[in-house]
């Protein structure tokens, strides 16, 4: 009996222990999201993509090595930066700043990236910054170096430009056995084509999964975080037409039906995306 005593108040104490650590790393998180470095703009942009949640889901740690797969003009990295920067480390892993192969677009959003962080040293002096591409530039970090990679709304492209397989086997080499890889996308209905994912920028969960299995890695959870039942998935130019892009309402001249269009579209909120969970076996 004294030995079960004994058991039973060891698991309480270490379970006790383990909501601790919990409300400790919800806490850092919370504390990153407020920091001075955040633009108005992307705070306001938080009640749709849920970092403390996402960020706890996928299990992020303080000590962490952790890689940012296109991190564009830096609305992660402005919150993982912070985490990072006492006990881990961050890699980032943009577009090329000066490159002929790769799009303006590219350049243009790497310099205002690079922009942001030599402006706050202070917030941004320990991040390493590097280049992606397929087939050019495939190593954003050290082979096994990473506990965690995240890619934020960046698969669509992949799927888009025919190169999923590719970044999924670049993100596998990077990670360390036992990683955790996070995926946020545009969630597109269950049925359509792959054809059609490309078209409008929504990927279906079964895709996604079924791209990142074949590269070796195995599906643990998928989290209702950022869901949005709002979005019917259904507009002119995709998902592009929702919030932020507000595409389609861009090619509207009148100003007051441009109004109409927009706040049409900002009360669907920003897209439905699925939130899963990968890990590279040990």
């Amino acid at each position: 009996m004294r030995n079960l005593l004994a058991s039973t108040l060891a698991l309480v104490l270490l379970a006790n222990g383990g909501a601790a650590i919990a409300a400790d790393v919800t806490e850092l998180i919370v504390q990153a999201t407020q920091g001075d470095n955040r633009s108005e703009k992307n705070r306001a942009r938080d009640i749709f993509r849920h970092p403390v949640e996402t960020l706890n889901f996928f299990g992020w740690q303080p000590q962490m090595t952790v890689l940012e797969i296109y991190p564009g003009t830096g609305w992660y990295t402005e919150i993982l930066a912070p985490l990072a920067r006492p006990q881990g480390q961050l890699y980032a892993a943009n577009f090329a700043l000066t490159a002929d192969d790769l799009p303006s677009y590219g350049e243009m959003v790497q310099k205002i990236f690079v922009s942001k962080l030599e402006a706050r040293p202070d917030v941004y002096d320990h991040v390493v910054v590097t280049e992606l591409s397929v087939p050019q530039r495939v190593t954003p970090a050290p082979p096994g170096s990473a506990d965690m990679v995240l890619t934020f709304r960046n698969l669509h492209n992949w799927v888009r430009a025919d190169e999923a397989a590719e970044m999924m086997a670049i993100l596998y080499r990077a990670l360390k056995p036992g990683g955790v890889f996070g995926l946020v996308d545009h969630r597109g209905k269950a049925g359509i084509s792959v054809e059609q994912m490309a078209r409008s920028g929504y990927v279906t969960e079964k895709y996604a999964i079924k791209l990142a299995t074949a590269a070796g890695f195995v599906f643990e959870a998928s989290s209702p975080i950022n869901d949005n039942a709002a979005d019917i998935e259904d507009y002119p130019d995709g998902v592009w037409s929702l919030s932020p892009s507000l595409r389609t309402c861009k090619k509207i001249e009148a100003a007051a039906e441009k109004t109409a269009c927009e706040e049409r579209y900002r009360a669907i909120g920003e897209s439905d995306r699925m939130t899963l969970r990968f890990r590279k076996p040990a």
